[in-house]
């Protein structure tokens, strides 16, 4: 199924990208024609709701995958983007992205870090918090499919590295 891309608040008729069945996971978002690093490429939009109305509608504990469309602003509110219009829901993550997330006003704007070519599948590093004692359990439904050579397994910020204690002599 091929659907243009100029829904999700993208530049109308910008003809960026499309829709189609994405290798990494369902559908995903792929490029049209070259975009350039920098450049804009769509808003994530959706419900502004907080973060406990979020926990509420998103139940992981009965999840048996993970699969929600919650993007964080700050610490009290989240937009679910869960919403037909929002077609930005569809980029996959990548732990090698050729896109990141920026968070301008309580909007989300979606740029371009490097040069995409046509074809590319669009992709950010969705850079989820660890939460939670059971990390072998996380890593499980937090899995990654992105096949990026450096992919750490998990969509996932990778774990803190701890600091070497400078020893007294």
């Amino acid at each position: 199924m091929k659907q243009k891309g100029t829904s999700g608040r993208a530049p109308r008729g910008s003809g960026l990208y499309e829709v189609r069945r994405s290798r990494i996971q369902g559908r995903g978002l792929f490029a049209l024609r070259r975009i350039r690093p920098g450049q804009k490429i769509i808003e994530y939009t959706g419900e502004k709701i907080t973060n406990a109305v979020a926990d509420k509608r998103y139940d992981e504990e009965h999840m048996t995958r993970h699969h929600t469309f919650l993007f964080t602003l700050d610490d009290d509110y989240c937009i679910d983007g869960d919403v037909r219009t929002n077609t930005a829901r569809l980029i996959n993550h990548s732990c090698d992205p050729n896109c990141e997330a920026i968070i301008d006003d309580d909007r989300i704007w979606i740029y371009a870090l490097k040069n995409i070519q046509p074809g590319v599948e669009l992709a950010y590093d969705y850079k989820f918090e660890r939460t939670g004692d059971n990390i072998p359990k996380l890593e499980k439904f937090y899995v990654c499919h992105c096949g990026a050579a450096k992919c750490r397994g998990s969509i996932m910020l990778p774990p803190k590295r701890r600091k070497k204690r400078k020893t007294k002599r």
